[in-house]
């Protein structure tokens, strides 16, 4: 197992770790929780023996084999698949004596009988190791994580910063370990991609070790939660939900911050009252509903945070704000060349619509924002925009637009030159920048930070209509939750790219779904999302089988037409009918304990399912909300989120078993 025993750390004279103890058991799943710049990545930089600890002991168990995503991946000219595969380096080195053997061999023919025992042994750990399935392991982990079959044999400099990131966490999975840690895994993950990690880390047997603020993915995989908290790391059982119930309750219970916590408890109670009574039955609103509920739990978390992020309302409110018709989007290459991403997109967008854009990495949800924004021009159709339009666009690459030398404090009065300073500062500490902070240079200040701070100007502004790309991303998980309660209360339109599926729960009341070059209403909600992705994927993959059959029979009939093929045996033909027969009894064999797992698991399902209604039911019950009724509420809170979360697991395993059946055949 992994110890500390009265572990100190210290950066400059901040102390990050003050005579801390933790335990880790092996094949633990741990997510570590805390602000940032609690020390989460110095103790990943710890255990890689990075850095030296300034106090006490940490001990990992001698023999530990500890695979993590390198942050930098330098230049090179290799191949994707390569490139994985090169995470593997124990593998890589067998290869290489193996080579060097058969050189040596061409060479020294003498030799043969010494080179040819080392080469034998060679060869005999290369099956062990899997060397014959390596490029085959590659190419799972590289399409799970969205690479295309036509991107597997590109160089590795010809991804952008985001896709090579994802190259660095398939080679960090494809390497043999008994230890993972994942820093921000999801940072550049599209949802599918992350339903797929989460799949992936579900079925890992060593210990992981986990840093993320997206609060969903801790749940999916995180067993056990350790929460940096004034120096010390303390240990919650469960997810992140669990910790969040444990943590709120302790919270309550003392004394400091009481008044604070009871004035956020009542402010999201009652917005959470005024939502529930305007609500559609809509599936995704009422999902909206419980997701807001469950946010009355967060709420002493929320005070002690210290950031209270405020979305002033629009000044007028348009309606409809934007109306697409026959819409095409895309972009312009090097050429000039007009390379359309989305066609014929019909849609409108009305005042108060909150929606939730999904669809897969590459689909166009960026293209589709940007031309939403302004910032790429329409290439056919129309986007009328009404009088009055006022867009407040978030996406990542405005971060780079800040003015390293400037302090917040300039940033926003270059906007309200007329406004008083401390009505300015004030704002400000809404989004985290209190007392001196207002006037640090935005230089050295963290993603996260600069984050905040591009959304602060976008929000004075009032506009009406929000579009936001990612903007969790770099946020830890307390702003996380402000920002969630932000948008919750926003008065205007929004529409949202996000991964974070809290967020997307909690803020959007329906969804539009981005895919095969169009765009169009999604019916439905996160859940029916992810069958729709399932069964979009299985049909892609019988489409491509149906293309290679296609392929394959017209090559056949090329070859029938240009050389007369040898005529088959009676004794041929007896012999084939044997050995299809072998191997459909070798089929039913395999199939047989595969489909009665199954079985077990969708009745396990749908007894989840029954359950859960009747907790939806509970959680729908205003009267639940009395103060009365509080410990029936924490546990009925408590009870829907282990039950979502095991159903969650079910869906993973029955996803699992159809595959294996699918490549049964």
């Amino acid at each position: 197992m992994i110890r500390a025993s009265g572990l100190t750390v210290r950066r400059g004279t901040k102390v990050l770790l003050d005579q801390t103890e933790f335990v880790v058991h092996p094949g633990e799943r741990v997510g570590f929780v805390g602000k940032n710049g609690a020390g989460k990545s110095t103790l990943f930089a710890l255990l890689q023996h990075e850095i030296e600890a300034d106090g006490g002991t940490l001990e990992v168990p001698q023999g530990w084999r500890m695979a993590s995503v390198k942050q930098e991946i330098a230049s090179s000219d290799g191949s994707a698949r390569d490139f994985v595969i090169d995470g593997d380096t124990h593998l890589r080195h067998l290869q290489a004596e193996r080579s060097a053997l058969s050189d040596a061999l061409e060479r020294s023919p003498h030799q043969a009988e010494a080179l040819g025992a080392r080469i034998a042994e060679l060869e005999s750990e290369l099956i062990e190791v899997g060397a014959w399935t390596s490029a085959s392991r590659a190419e799972q982990l590289l399409a799970g994580l969205g690479f295309t079959p036509a991107q597997w044999d590109h160089p590795v400099d010809s991804f952008s910063g985001g896709w090579r990131m994802r190259l660095a966490l398939a080679r960090a999975l494809m390497a043999p370990s008994e230890l993972l840690l994942l820093d921000e895994p999801t940072n550049h993950l599209d949802l599918d991609a992350m339903l797929w990690l989460e799949r992936w880390l579900g079925a890992y047997t060593g210990t992981v070790l986990l840093i993320s603020h997206d609060t969903e993915f801790l749940d999916s995989v995180a067993q056990t939660i350790l929460h940096f908290d004034q120096g010390k790391l303390n240990r919650y059982k469960g997810g992140y939900q669990d910790f969040v119930i444990q943590r709120s309750e302790r919270l309550r219970q003392t004394k400091i911050a009481w008044e604070r916590q009871t004035r956020e408890t009542a402010r999201l109670q009652g917005f959470i009252d005024r939502f529930k009574a305007k609500a559609s039955k809509a599936k995704q609103a009422q999902s909206r509903v419980k997701a807001l509920a469950r946010m009355e739990l967060l709420a002493p978390i929320h005070a002690e945070s210290g950031i209270d992020i405020r979305i002033p309302s629009p000044e007028e409110m348009p309606d409809p704000l934007l109306v697409l018709e026959d819409m095409q989007a895309g972009y312009t290459n090097e050429q000039g060349e007009t390379i359309p991403i989305l066609r014929k997109v019909r849609l409108m967008v009305r005042g108060g619509d909150r929606i939730g854009i999904l669809g897969v990495n590459g689909a166009g949800k960026s293209t589709l924002v940007k031309t939403l924004a302004g910032e790429l021009e329409v290439q056919a159709g129309s986007r009328k925009a009404s009088r009055g339009l006022e867009v407040g666009y978030f996406a990542q690459h405005q971060l780079d637009m800040l003015d390293l030398d400037s302090s917040p404090l300039q940033h926003l009065a270059r906007l309200a030159p007329q406004t008083r300073e401390q009505e300015l500062r004030n704002y400000l500490g809404g989004f985290g920048f209190g007392g001196d902070r207002v006037m640090d240079k935005v230089a050295p200040m963290s993603g996260g930070e600069k984050a905040r701070l591009a959304l602060s100007l976008i929000v004075w502004q009032k506009p009406n209509l929000l579009l936001l790309d990612e903007p969790s991303n770099h946020l830890d998980v307390e702003t996380r939750e402000a920002l969630t309660t932000a948008l919750a209360e926003f008065g205007g339109s929004m529409l949202l790219v996000s991964h974070d599926r809290h967020l997307l729960r909690t803020t959007v009341d329906r969804f539009w779904i981005v895919a095969d070059g169009g765009v169009q209403e999604f019916d439905g909600d996160l859940e029916d999302y992810r069958d729709w992705l399932a069964q979009h994927q299985a049909n892609a993959r019988k489409q491509e089988l149906a293309d290679r059959q296609a392929a394959n029979t017209t090559a056949l009939a090329t070859h029938e037409n240009s050389s007369s093929l040898p005529d088959i045996s009676n004794a041929d033909r007896k012999q084939q009918k044997r050995e299809e027969a072998q191997e459909r009894q070798r089929t039913a064999v395999l199939r047989k304990p595969i489909e009665a797992k199954l079985t077990k698991v969708e009745k396990e399902l749908e007894s989840t399912q029954s359950k859960l209604k009747i907790l939806d039911a509970l959680i729908a019950d205003a009267d639940l909300y009395t103060e009365a009724r509080r410990q029936e509420r924490v546990q009925t809170l408590s009870q829907h989120g282990e039950l979502t979360k095991k159903h969650g697991e079910l869906e993973e395993v029955w996803l699992e078993l159809q595959s294996e059946l699918e490549s049964i055949g």
